[in-house]
Order: C-alpha cells, then structure tokens, then sequence
C-alpha cells in the first residue's frame, strides 16, 4: 500500500511540475523595465532559445560608444541584441546565455531567474555565478 501511494504521489509531482515548468517557459517574454529604469527590454524567443533587444532607453548616449570593438561603436543601441541564447532549464531559470553591457561596453555570461510574475533576476558573472552581480527588472506594462 505504501509503495502504490508512493508511486502514485510520484507521478502526480511529475505531471505537476512539468505542466506547471511548461506554463513558466513563456513567462519571460515580454517588456521588462531594467533597474535603473533607463530602459525597455524586450525579450522573445527564436527556436528554442531566448533573447533580448533594447526597445527603449533614457541614456545619454544612442551609439554604442563603449564597445571595445572599434567598428561596433557606431552602431545604435535601439534594437540591440544584448541578451543572447539562454535555454530554459525546465524550471524557473533561463541559463547557458550571455549578457552585453553597453554602459560598460563588456558581454558577461548570465543567467535568468524568474522570481514571480514581475520580477526577473539578471545575473551576469564571469567564470562561475558566484562571482558576478544582479539586477532586478521589472515587467512593464
């Protein structure tokens, strides 16, 4: 009798979670205001994996003028891709992406955690998460 409980509370979990991951996948897409709020993100998905482009911004500066590469300096931080392939893990995390800073001109590997419904932790690190730091943004409305 307690192993078919077991067995039974088993598949339910399962089926739980993966419905409920299936419903999260998505949950990241949309308009998200960065911390500062000094600009608009937005993020969308192309196959399986998920970006994010500069749809709004209040900075000083409309080039990006920090870029180490010469010849990208020029270019316009409207529209720019900064957050690049991040998978979803099945859970509330998007991982495996990078990050690029245009205040500071470097790209970072990064993770995503989707902390509720309007809230999302970008943490951008170098080598391992431990060593990086974080952002809230917030979903625009």
């Amino acid at each position: 009798m307690k192993i078919s409980l077991f067995i039974l509370f088993s598949f339910f979990m399962a089926f739980t979670k993966t419905s409920y991951a299936q419903v999260k996948e998505n949950d990241i897409l949309g308009e998200w205001l960065t911390q500062k709020k000094d600009s608009r993100i937005l993020i969308f998905k192309q196959g399986d994996k998920y970006f994010g482009k500069i749809v709004w911004g209040n900075n000083s500066f409309t080039k990006d003028i920090k870029n180490p590469k010469k010849e990208l300096q020029n270019r316009e931080l409207m529209g720019l891709v900064i957050l690049t392939n991040f998978t979803f893990d099945g859970d509330n995390v998007w991982e495996d992406g990078k990050v690029y800073d245009p205040l500071e001109g470097k790209t970072y590997s990064c993770k995503i955690t989707l902390k509720n419904a309007e809230k999302l932790n970008i943490r951008g690190y170098v080598g391992i998460s431990l060593f990086g730091r974080s952002e809230v943004w917030t979903k625009f409305k």
